[in-house]
Parts: C-alpha cells; structure tokens; sequence
C-alpha cells in the first residue's frame, strides 16, 4: 500500500507582475502555475484545491467566520521519516510537560568562558 504526506499552502490572492503576461485572468494563472511549478521541482503532487471556513476572532468576545483557499499536495512518503516526524511532533506535544514526570533525561551544556569581565580602573 503506497503511502504519502501531504502539504497544503495559501493559495494566491491574487497575480503577481510577470513580463508578457496582461491581464488579471492571466498575472492569476501565471502565479498559479509558478507555485505549482515550485512544489513539483520539490517531488510534491497537486492533489486539489479547497476552500475551508476559518473562525476567527473579532474584538473581545464576537467571532467572525472567513474562507481560506488552501492548495493540497502530496507526494509519496518516506516511512522512515515519517516516523521521525512523528516521533519530533510527539516530543514537541509534551514539551510543557515536566520533563522528569516523562522519564527523560536531559543534558545542560555549561560555557567554559567568563562571560563577566572586570572593568577596567583608569587612574585620572
């Protein structure tokens, strides 16, 4: 069974300047296509695009709902890394957690230089 990880990025609000491209539709396009471009030099997929509610807040105590275009991606996954990365995300959940209630043993390296110097006394 093939397995992948995904990547999901903004997708752009609108088109930059490129020379020979005229019009709103194509300066879009051509910026759309650039960041395709960019993630399938990096091995990454486009699977598809979606738009997503976001809630987001408004003052103090009102909520306020927007929609995010987002663009998925996916390429095939290394298992190992995976587990790395998942073991690094399962570390960094429990990092608030006092380190000694988890069993792990951690190492504080001390800098052998003074960093206090004395001043210097000039005679006036």
């Amino acid at each position: 069974m093939q397995r992948y990880e995904y990547k999901v990025v903004p997708a752009p609000r609108k088109g930059k300047r490129a020379k020979g491209v005229k019009g709103l539709e194509a300066r879009f396009a051509h910026t759309l296509s650039e960041a395709l471009n960019e993630l399938a030099i990096e091995g990454w997929e486009y699977l598809r695009a979606d738009t997503l509610p976001v809630e987001e807040r408004s003052g103090l105590t009102s909520k306020h709902t927007s929609f995010q275009s987002l663009l998925v991606f996916r390429r095939p996954a290394n298992v190992a890394g995976l587990i790395e990365r998942h073991d690094a995300f399962t570390e960094n959940a429990f990092a608030d957690e006092d380190e000694e209630d988890l069993g792990v043993e951690t190492e504080v390296e001390e800098d052998e230089t003074d960093t206090a110097e004395e001043p210097s006394q000039t005679k006036s």
